[in-house]
């Protein structure tokens, strides 16, 4: 396996910079008490802010659990560390290019065909299959939510339109999804589409009649993946299971993070709302690495709109951010790096795969 490698320049960091420079201009702009917010980090209770963290990295463990176990019934044969270690190194490359979990997804394909040549259309497959079990669960907390903003008689104004519009959205694609999956021709049409179009941007200067069967071949293997998935009940409730205990310790991260700084007062539905909807934003590219900006702006946005004070707000969105992207990001980073380094020893020893 050859070794993915990474360099960081000031091009890389100026971004993120930026970025944050955004949320803070923004939270200037609404007179949140900067000094009390330091303060607030400052004296965080260490106990919660350490469950927090331990449901962070549990929550990657399980998300990779429902990957893993979507795999094997394809008989992608990629021992559970790796199906974690290739998690990671989709965050990691995630932060860098802001494409919702597209990039990422990619560069998880790449690293099972690497290991396991040919079982790239499989690899899609799962991943296909991942996703979609994680739009009916969004789509599942949206509802839940708004069901008990409901009975709470707070299920209006903006927040209405929010739930109204995501779950639109998120249904529409997961229709959208359904019919590709099923749609083999349309399948096909879109690969043809794609290499008539690089063909025609090269002029005809690269050869692309092995890389369209190519693609051919895996497009018929996503296909033949999908398909066994419906007689896989087992498998699906597996992966779903997984992913649901994932999307729980998600949560379990912004309450958490709540309570380690003394604030109790949210609740639940505010919160499957919140968590919702902020993974809804996160999915806007907007082409800002490291995902800074837009999704701070967010968190603390909708947790104001459920009465949570500005300072606090602030606050628990650095906190939370400290963990589902900072720490995720340099785990990541650690992870593809860690690729790169076992690829260059077994090259060494003069062996074929990676174990």
């Amino acid at each position: 396996m050859e070794p993915v490698k990474y360099k960081v320049t000031w091009k890389t960091l100026l971004l993120p910079i930026i970025g944050l420079a955004a949320f803070f201009l923004y939270i200037f702009i609404f007179h949140v008490d900067f000094f009390d917010v330091i303060s607030k980090i400052q004296h965080a209770n260490a106990y919660f802010y350490a469950l927090a963290t331990a449901a962070t990295l549990c929550d990657t463990l399980f998300f990779a659990l429902a990957w893993h176990s979507l795999m094997g019934y394809l008989s992608v044969r990629i021992s559970r560390f790796r199906s974690f270690l290739y998690v990671w190194v989709g965050i990691f490359v995630d932060t860098l290019i802001p494409a919702e979990s597209v990039s990422g997804e990619m560069a998880k394909i790449y690293l099972v065909n690497k290991e396991q040549d040919g079982t790239a259309g499989k690899a899609t497959g799962s991943i296909v299959a991942q996703r979609l079990i994680g739009m009916f669960i969004n789509i599942s907390t949206l509802l839940a939510g708004a069901t008990l903003l409901l009975l709470e008689n707070q299920l209006y104004g903006i927040v209405l339109t929010l739930i109204f519009l995501l779950v639109t959205l998120t249904s529409l694609f997961l229709v959208l999804t359904l019919l590709l999956c099923v749609k083999e021709k349309w399948t096909m049409g879109i690969v043809d589409a794609t290499i008539r179009f690089v063909d025609y941007v090269s002029g005809g200067r690269w050869k692309l009649s092995r890389l369209r069967e190519e693609a051919k071949q895996e497009a018929m293997a996503f296909h033949a993946a999908m398909r066994e998935y419906v007689h896989a009940p087992k498998t699906m409730f597996t992966a779903a299971i997984f992913s649901i205990i994932s999307w729980m310790l998600t949560l379990a991260v912004l309450y958490l993070t709540f309570l380690s700084i003394g604030y109790s007062q949210i609740s639940w539905s505010a919160i499957l709302v919140v968590s919702a909807i902020f993974a809804a934003a996160k999915a806007i590219p907007v082409g800002v690495p490291f995902e800074v900006g837009l999704p701070e702006i967010t968190l603390t946005s909708l947790l104001f709109m459920f009465g949570v004070p500005w300072d606090t707000s602030a606050t628990a969105t650095i906190l939370m951010r400290l963990l589902t992207l900072w720490l995720r990001f340099f785990i990541g980073f650690t992870a593809q790096q860690w690729i790169g380094v076992k690829a260059i020893t077994t090259s060494t020893n003069g062996e074929v795969t990676v174990r």
